[in-house]
């Protein structure tokens, strides 16, 4: 199948893609927006997967804003192949994410955020670094906007954390994700294992989901939304 190569040089990309390719609701067009610290990312796009070399941090934004109740899921792998940028770490992803100097419009500051991933403390959100810290650490985190000075434990303290190997990254394996908000709740899943889980208040979760990656080389496949009843 032949391949369309996207590369981002000026450092937020929108990247438009078959709805049956990437989302199960039947609509004509979905949109994807990359702030790109590099600003030499690589996007290549087959089918109904996505291949993303990232040579700096990247924050790939799935464009529709998220409400109610509702479910992501999708398949991802974090390749390691001997390329420039195969690293095992940092399969990592948000959700819920809104700016407050700009509700409802997240996009507002991309261009000054670029993938850097200090400024996203200005950024409310939950949070999960798979495989962070050179794939020592899997935690998951709210962050609540606040300034880039301001310590971690303050903006994004840390709710729960795994350090064993069952729970860290392997290289070219396939792990199906799962993230629900529901009923007070937000989850997140990997191959049906529940790794977290979080009360929420309604609506706190809506918002944008964005994959967050560093340095890596990564494939997702079978990206779907779908609201929960």
């Amino acid at each position: 199948m032949k391949k369309n190569l996207i590369r981002n040089l000026a450092g937020v990309l929108a990247l438009c893609c078959p709805a049956a390719c990437l989302h199960a609701q039947q609509v004509s067009l979905k949109y994807w927006k990359a702030e790109d610290h590099s600003g030499q990312m690589s996007i290549e796009v087959a089918g109904d997967t996505l291949d993303i070399v990232s040579p700096k941090g990247v924050t790939l934004w799935y464009a529709p804003r998220l409400t109610g109740h509702y479910e992501i899921a999708y398949r991802v792998c974090v390749l390691m192949q001997g390329g420039a940028c195969d690293r095992l770490s940092d399969l990592n992803c948000f959700w819920g994410a809104n700016d407050p100097l700009h509700p409802g419009d997240l996009y507002a500051r991309a261009g000054w955020r670029m993938g850097i991933f200090q400024r996203y403390k200005s950024l409310t959100l939950m949070y999960v670094g798979y495989g962070g810290n050179h794939n020592s650490t899997t935690r998951f985190r709210e962050y609540f906007g606040r300034g880039m000075d301001t310590k971690d434990d303050v903006t994004r303290p840390v709710i729960k954390e795994y350090t064993d190997e069952a729970h860290l990254l392997k290289p070219n394996r396939w792990m199906n994700i799962r993230i629900r908000v529901e009923e007070g709740v937000t989850t997140y899943s990997v191959d049906g294992e529940e790794l977290f889980r979080y009360a929420v208040k309604e609506g706190q979760c809506d918002g944008n989901f964005g994959l967050r990656l560093l340095e890596n080389h990564v494939q997702v496949t079978g990206f779907r939304v779908k609201k929960i009843d």
